[in-house]
């Protein structure tokens, strides 16, 4: 596991009437701050990648489908250099993943339909001087492959 990234599994309150599932709390063990709560969809077979943020922590749970979420750690002075780490998360493993800042992460829509993210990032988005650096989904800086591993 890459150093400092957690998992919350999500508890899911079903009764007759529907379901309640309490993603993020300010006194579970690793909440941080708030800087916003958003929605974003992403369709089948879709990549966004790659991304990440020197200043935000990002808390990632998807609530509709199912996404393969990949965090890679490219941090100079961490004991997990180089290290990669997948998460299937969405309608059949409700969890949150604690995503630190500057760890690359992405994910692909693995469902038949469009997947529904939630993000609470630590700090809320800054169109003037934006917290976000880029790489391909295809870069060669980062050693993963998209595809779907059969077998």
């Amino acid at each position: 596991m890459i150093s400092n990234v957690q998992i919350k599994k999500l508890n899911v309150h079903p009764d007759e009437r529907g379901r309640v599932i309490e993603i993020l709390r300010q006194d579970d063990d690793f909440y941080q701050n708030f800087g916003q709560v958003y929605l974003t969809t992403t369709y089948p077979q879709v990549v966004k990648a790659w991304h990440l943020h020197k200043i935000q922590t990002d808390y990632i749970c998807c609530i509709q489908g199912m996404i393969k979420l990949v965090l890679y750690d490219g941090r100079l002075n961490s004991p997990t250099l180089g290290e990669v780490n997948e998460f299937f998360i969405g309608e059949h493993n409700p969890v949150l993943i604690q995503v630190p800042k500057e760890i690359y992460h992405g994910w692909k829509c693995i469902s038949d339909k469009e997947a529904l993210i939630i993000n609470v990032p630590t700090h809320p988005y800054n169109p003037q001087k934006p917290d976000e650096y880029r790489l391909p989904y295809n870069t060669e800086l980062i050693p993963y492959d998209w595809g779907i591993k059969m077998g």
